[in-house]
């Protein structure tokens, strides 16, 4: 049976039914003179084949207008007549022909390559049939046979639904079965499936099943192997839907009615616009008297010919010049992959050792007319050959390299306290912020000139009265039971301790915090954000900002105003002053 396929599909071709498609490839291979001046004197595929019969109506009838204006027209007709011409050649140009015909022709010439990625070929699939499905004996090649069959009848199916071609040579299923595709029994499960819908993919069902099947015998030896082979029918018969969409959804017929129309009655237009008239009449831009409209012609020859090329490429799968060639394609896919599932399988050359195997730089002959191009250098890249004055290329040291120097922010004493006042944030930090926010309560509330309204609008004369009283140390957000914190022998210590010991610093930190705060780059308070220890008075006792022995002026710019901090402080602190 293989034998009789093989000649129906390998049949000559009838001598009215040439090769289609037009390949000139290798005339094009070098650009040279006049490299496409030989193309312009092919007649099969050509722009003269498709488009002589358009061209010679249009100039019939341009110079049977030019003869009756000239030879039949009385006076005062041509008069009107040449008022026409006028009229027509003014607005000709109204019409977007060339917009409307490029991005036809354009989405026309996409949609016919995409067409062809889409043709379902078995190469894929044949190469996972062959190296999965084992077994060298005749039920093994049966199965192998079988599967790259039914992937086969499944493109028969569907070309022969879209190709008038492939449907003239297989018109109906009896044709499909005597060449060899579809056996009877098969035949029958396919008309006994009843559906109103195309059928091509029933094939591709068979074939799952014989592939789970062949699963369950160990021809397929794991789920992987399985997987895979799924994997590539999937991928074949994809294809094949996509053949039938682009078949069902055509190019919207709304978008070729207008491109057809704007193209015909632009030289429907020209018929009367480009005639020559009377240069007597003494008409602005009819000078000359010609009987050819030699660019009008040309006009005609480049539009009509666009048209035409989108006609002939909107539907691939007919039998003009350049449409696809279904049935060779047919032929050769159903033989390389019986080939290579049947035959091939298993068969493997003698293992050898290649020429180069000892050789540490492998390089294959060049012959005479190659052997030039051992000379070129190879390419490195195209920085390769820059070159960089000396002094540019010496490495300079990070530590003269000025990073991250932005300058101060200060930061208005409000919102520092109603930054303090939001909720605590997340982590360990988050907790000794707001420790520092509750410490610094203290402070806040011995004077309300630090956080009063006043300062948000800038005014000399304060109306927020007098501070208040400052409450004894032991009351208030300041209580020793509110300052516990989580720190071992060092939370013991503070949570235990007197409090006369323990306040004092406590309101120096939060000072100090603040001041570090307001002002990152240095110890001191920034003018009219924050008033200086002196300027505090009574209210709050400065005098423990100062270690003993330590002199007055603020620290440098260097160290960091953490000195006198507790350890369990140090870190935030110069994260805030970091930051």
């Amino acid at each position: 049976m293989a034998i009789a396929v093989r000649v129906s599909l390998q049949g000559p071709c009838p001598p009215h039914h040439p090769a289609m498609t037009v390949t000139y490839t290798a005339r094009v291979a070098n650009a040279r003179f006049g490299g496409f001046y030989k193309l312009l004197l092919l007649w099969r595929g050509s722009i003269y084949k498709l488009l002589y019969k358009e061209f010679l109506a249009f100039f019939a009838t341009y110079l049977g207008l030019s003869l009756t204006y000239r030879f039949v027209l009385a006076e005062d007709q041509k008069r009107y007549f040449e008022k026409l011409v006028i009229y027509c050649d003014n607005y000709a140009n109204l019409i977007p022909v060339s917009f409307v015909l490029g991005f036809y022709v354009t989405l026309v010439v996409n949609r016919w390559w995409s067409q062809y990625t889409c043709m379902p070929m078995p190469d894929r699939l044949m190469c996972a049939i062959s190296g999965t499905v084992h077994g060298g004996d005749e039920r093994g090649r049966l199965y192998r046979r079988t599967l790259m069959r039914y992937s086969s009848l499944s493109a028969v199916l569907i070309l022969r639904s879209v190709s008038t071609a492939v449907f003239k040579r297989f018109p109906t299923i009896d044709h499909v079965v005597e060449a060899g595709f579809m056996t009877r029994e098969e035949r029958k499960k396919y008309e006994n499936l009843s559906s109103s819908y195309n059928k091509y993919w029933i094939p591709c069902i068979w074939f799952t099943n014989l592939a789970a099947q062949a699963r369950k015998e160990g021809r397929v030896r794991d789920n992987c192997a399985l997987k895979m082979l799924m994997e590539e029918l999937n991928h074949f018969r994809a294809n094949c839907s996509m053949l039938f969409h682009y078949d069902w959804i055509s190019v919207p017929l709304v978008y070729t009615q207008v491109v057809t129309i704007a193209v015909y009655s632009f030289f429907v237009a020209c018929l009367i616009g480009r005639q020559f008239l009377d240069p007597a009449q003494g008409y602005e831009g009819h000078d000359l008297d010609l009987c050819v409209p030699v660019f009008t012609l040309l006009q005609f020859f480049f539009y009509v010919g666009w048209l035409k090329v989108a006609e002939q490429l909107i539907n691939p799968f007919g039998e003009d010049d350049d449409d696809f060639e279904t049935n060779l394609l047919i032929d050769r896919n159903f033989q390389v992959s019986m080939m290579a599932v049947d035959e091939m399988y298993d068969d493997l050359p003698l293992l050898e050792k290649d020429r180069y195997w000892d050789a540490s730089n492998p390089r294959a002959p060049y012959t005479a007319a190659t052997v030039f191009l051992l000379h070129q250098p190879s390419f490195q890249g195209s920085t390769f050959d820059m070159t960089l004055p000396k002094e540019d290329m010496q490495f300079q040291p990070l530590e003269e390299i000025e990073e991250g120097l932005e300058p101060s922010r200060h930061v208005p004493l409000h919102l520092l306290n109603r930054l303090l006042s939001a909720g605590p944030a997340p982590g360990g930090f988050g907790r000794r912020l707001s420790l520092l926010r509750r410490k610094n309560s203290c402070v806040s509330e011995a004077s309300t000139s630090y956080s009063c309204l006043c300062q948000d609008t800038q005014s000399t004369d304060c109306s927020c009265g007098p501070p208040a009283r400052r409450p004894p140390l032991g009351e208030g957000p300041c209580a020793p039971e509110q300052r516990g914190w989580e720190g071992g022998e060092e939370a013991g210590h503070w949570a235990t301790g007197s409090h006369e010991e323990a306040l004092p610093e406590e309101l120096g930190l939060a000072q100090r915090s603040q001041v570090s705060l307001l002002h990152p780059d240095s110890a001191a308070p920034v003018a009219g954000g924050f008033p200086s220890p002196q300027d505090m008075g009574p209210l709050v006792d400065t005098s423990f900002l100062l270690q003993p022995g330590a002199a007055k002026e603020p620290p440098a710019r260097s160290s960091p105003p953490s000195a006198g901090y507790r350890p369990w402080l140090q870190n935030p602190i110069e994260e805030e002053t970091t930051a």
